[in-house]
């Protein structure tokens, strides 16, 4: 099995920053792309920012200038740097992977870390 766990989370003030890491644990997989989404309060789950296999990456427009995403394909892990950060950034991020499985049972499949909590305070 694996899975996706997420940490970096907690509070900062405004114009502060915050680095989010996501790790995938397990054997027998590769990731292709993987990525950050948020849940606001009252707001539907929205795509932050996406990486793929090859360093390709994408932003919301929201983000853009401000966070950074980046992957180590070596460790399975993908982190998302977050600086000058707004009120309006808080959100429960999480981390999403697409995962295709060598063992039994073979396939593809997308998973999700269970979040973690960011508070930007003004």
């Amino acid at each position: 099995q694996v899975q996706l766990v997420e940490s970096g989370g907690g509070l900062v003030q405004a114009g502060g920053s915050l680095r989010l890491s996501c790790a995938a644990s397990g054997s027998g997989f590769s990731i292709n792309t993987m990525g950050w989404y948020r849940k606001a309060p009252g707001k539907q789950r929205e795509l932050v920012a996406a990486i793929t296999s090859s360093g390709s990456t994408n932003y919301a427009d929201s983000v853009k200038g401000r966070f950074t995403i980046s992957r180590d394909n070596a460790r399975n892990t993908v982190s998302l740097q977050m600086s000058s950060l707004k009120p309006e950034d808080t959100a429960v991020y999480y981390c999403n992977a697409g995962v295709v499985f060598h063992i039994m049972p073979h396939g593809y499949r997308e998973l999700w870390g269970q979040g973690t909590l960011v508070t930007v305070s003004s």
